[in-house]
């Protein structure tokens, strides 16, 4: 498999992971189908349009290409016909996003070494990619964004991911196994900061 093969396939099961965090986030606010489309939307590619407006690589993959429409649809119909669904949607939510961020963290740092920006950048435009889209949802839905609540380590794993990512790309050494392996260790760091409730030291210490 190629990178380029790895990073679409990075990008289109991320688009979906958070795409349903923005439906499921509509379903407990109690929004109509277009609130759903529009979190589900704005959850599932806003983070690549703002990656691919910062590295102004032309106009977003989001716009320019309708695959990245395809799992965002499918994302919407799970939730509306509850194929998707728990009895807890907020910790479904949060499986959910958490997915996307571990996934879209790999992703972002990977797309922004292939522009030729240095280490540094590219760990800092993976963690944009994995935060973007679920900040917009949140704040859209009138949610405390994720990147900013205390109740757990958000952002992160998202910086190991990148960072690691970014390593295992100077070293050549890339490919399908590094990127799922970090994306796996991404994704289990969050869910046990979840399920643990670890947190980042507050702003001011008390």
């Amino acid at each position: 498999m190629s990178q380029f093969d790895i990073v679409l396939t990075l990008e289109l099961v991320g688009t979906f992971a958070f795409a349903v965090s923005g439906a499921l986030l509509a379903a407990r606010k109690g929004f109509d189908l277009v609130g759903s489309l529009l979190l589900a939307g704005l959850a599932g590619l806003g983070g690549g349009v703002i990656r691919d407006l910062i590295l102004d690589s032309g106009v977003p993959n989001a716009f320019d290409t309708p695959l990245y429409l395809v799992p965002v649809l499918i994302a919407v119909l799970a939730v509306y016909v509850t194929l998707i669904r728990e009895s807890r949607l907020r910790r479904t939510l949060l499986v959910f996003d958490a997915l996307g961020l571990s996934l879209f963290c790999v992703m972002g740092a990977t797309i922004a070494h292939e522009v030729g920006l240095n280490p540094i950048s590219c760990v800092l435009m993976g963690v944009t990619t994995a935060v973007g889209g679920g900040t917009l949802r949140d704040v859209v839905a009138d949610e405390i964004p994720q990147i900013f609540n205390p109740q757990g380590v958000y952002a992160a794993p998202a910086f190991l991911g990148a960072a690691l990512t970014t390593a295992v790309l100077e070293l050549d050494v890339f490919g399908a196994v590094a990127g799922t392996a970090i994306v796996a260790v991404v994704l289990t760091l969050r869910l046990l900061a979840l399920k643990f409730g670890w947190r980042i030291p507050r702003a001011a210490h008390r």
